[in-house]
């Protein structure tokens, strides 16, 4: 099956969508801590589901991780465990930057390095994104996201600055400029980490394919090792706030000695790990009152994590139809993100009470943002036209 990049920019919307969603079931969630929701959550994200439907959908998926080089699945384990970090640092971001500012900046650096440092690492960038027009154009194309990730941070101080001066208070307590700047481009950095570890599991794509595995599902494998990187970083913090916490009889029991209704909320981010403190700045609580049956809540934690996983086992459809810039994928799951998780916060009433001027801007960003992805779906299908012209 050939490239078909506007068929991609489908499959990284559905992947933006269950990205933006996978919060949902953990709503339903009682009387558990975040580190043990979380690492419940994550076990089917990052274990049971990636080595589920990479078994379903491809061929001889053991013979394939058995074949790669070991320095393969090194890089690629490695960039899993610092996405973990990324993702574990973003809530500090909220609390030295605040809500808007925070998300911001990091998803700014997320989207610009994970999209332009492979192609820069491969040596690719002079050929074929500075030296093609399909290139220039995807180039623009991610220049458009990132000024929509702005104007969706200009949105939300905007928002902010029409709170009361105690509202500003509680939501930023320890607002520190130079503190919030390094741990943003550090949580931002981090966080593109998955689109290095993508980049590092090529070869395993190419054993997959060798194998017979199709087109469409060759990044399944390389998911299991990035994910497995990702699961023992959040295992490690996960059970030491258990151990700090003493939250470990929780896997066992749905009610807790030292919980209340207000003490465990949660948000989607889209570097897809929210930390401790970017669940406790939310104002997304759980439903916290009462308790759940102990299976409700594993299967509520299910539920999330399996459809946090379908955001990237759509992902790696949408980069398989990308052609020669696949680069391009990081910034296309990037926007998509930012796009259903702002209309979902409209629909959840988060932006409730905010004046005209922040919703102008709101809009304006999600325009952008859609027309950021149409422009690098446009620039993606230019180089499959230009392929297809210059092959004998």
């Amino acid at each position: 099956m050939g490239s078909n990049p506007f068929l991609g920019l489908l499959f990284h919307w559905i992947g933006g969508l269950a990205s933006a969603s996978f919060y949902i079931p953990f709503r339903g969630v009682k009387r558990w801590a975040w580190e043990t929701y979380w690492l419940v959550g994550g076990f089917f994200s990052w274990i049971i589901a990636p080595w589920f439907f990479a078994s379903l959908m491809t061929h001889d998926l053991f013979a394939v991780l058995g074949e790669t080089s070991l320095s393969a699945l090194f890089w690629t384990y490695l960039f899993g465990c610092l996405w973990g970090l990324g993702g574990l640092t973003f809530g500090l971001t909220m609390r030295y930057l605040g809500m808007s500012l925070g998300m911001a900046v990091a998803l700014g650096f997320c989207a610009v390095f994970g999209t332009l440092i492979p192609p820069l690492f491969r040596g690719e960038f002079m050929a074929k994104v500075l030296g093609t027009h399909s290139g220039l154009v995807i180039l623009v194309g991610v220049g458009i996201c990132v000024a929509g990730i702005a104007v969706a941070g200009l949105a939300g101080m905007t928002k902010e600055r029409e709170m009361s001066e105690e509202q500003k208070k509680a939501a930023i307590k320890e607002f520190n400029f130079k503190k919030g700047i390094l741990v943003a481009t550090f949580s931002g950095v981090m966080s593109s980490c998955f689109s290095f570890g993508l980049a590092a599991g090529d070869p395993i794509k190419g054993i997959a394919l060798h194998h017979g595995t199709a087109p469409l599902w060759q990044g399944l494998p390389v998911l299991i090792v990035i994910l497995l990187g990702g699961f023992t970083t959040n295992f490690i913090w996960c059970v030491f706030l258990n151990l700090r916490n003493r939250t470990g009889g929780q896997y066992l029991a749905a009610q807790p000695e030292a919980a209340t209704d207000e003490d465990y909320p949660i948000i989607e981010t889209a570097t897809d790990a929210p930390a401790e403190e970017m669940a406790t700045h939310s104002g997304l609580a759980l439903a916290n009152s009462g308790s759940n049956p102990l299976p409700l809540n594993y299967l509520f934690c299910a539920l999330a994590g399996v459809t946090w996983y379908f955001q990237f086992f759509f992902y790696t459809m949408g980069e398989s139809q990308m052609g020669e810039y696949k680069f391009s994928s990081w910034t296309l799951h990037m926007a998509s993100i930012i796009i259903f998780s702002t209309l979902w916060g409209l629909a959840l009433k988060e932006w409730k009470g905010a004046g005209s001027r922040a919703m102008t801007f709101l809009v304006f960003s999600l325009l952008i943002l859609v027309l950021s992805t149409v422009v690098i779906g446009y620039g993606n299908y230019l180089g499959t036209m230009g392929a297809l012209i210059a092959k004998p």
